[in-house]
């Protein structure tokens, strides 16, 4: 029988990849407007390498995680987690950076590294106490 937590952790961990993959293919898609969310603007004059670099690596995140997750790779899940943590660490720090930026533009970078950090540690933790740990 799976706790609350165990439903729980899966659920972040699901929407956290969907939503890496959402927003990987919005700034391939939609670039001007993924850089406007992500909390920055930079006249790039119709450039938008920097955005399709940011969306491929986001989409890849975001299917590693899922691939992760539906094959029970509980152990590497959490490694990913953790050591991808400087990724919105980099993100964060990028936006504060910005001339003018919003705080709230803030808040989804800091969500991620909180989720991240929260469920690595969770995957690693009970990957080791238990090694039958079952998706849903």
């Amino acid at each position: 029988m799976k706790t609350i937590t165990q439903k729980s952790i899966f659920a972040l961990t699901l929407i956290t990849g969907f939503t890496l993959v959402f927003i990987g293919i919005r700034f391939l898609i939609a670039p001007w407007a993924a850089e406007l969310a992500f909390g920055i603007h930079v006249n790039t004059g119709g450039d938008y390498s920097f955005q399709y670099i940011k969306g491929i690596r986001d989409l890849f995140s975001g299917v590693i995680l899922l691939l992760l997750l539906f094959t029970r790779q509980y152990r590497a899940l959490g490694l990913i987690l953790l050591s991808s943590m400087m990724v919105p660490v980099t993100d964060f720090r990028v936006v504060l950076a910005h001339a003018d930026f919003e705080t709230a533009k803030l808040y989804p970078h800091l969500i991620a590294i909180l989720l991240g950090l929260c469920l690595g540690l969770y995957y690693l933790v009970n990957n080791s106490k238990n090694k039958n740990h079952v998706a849903l």
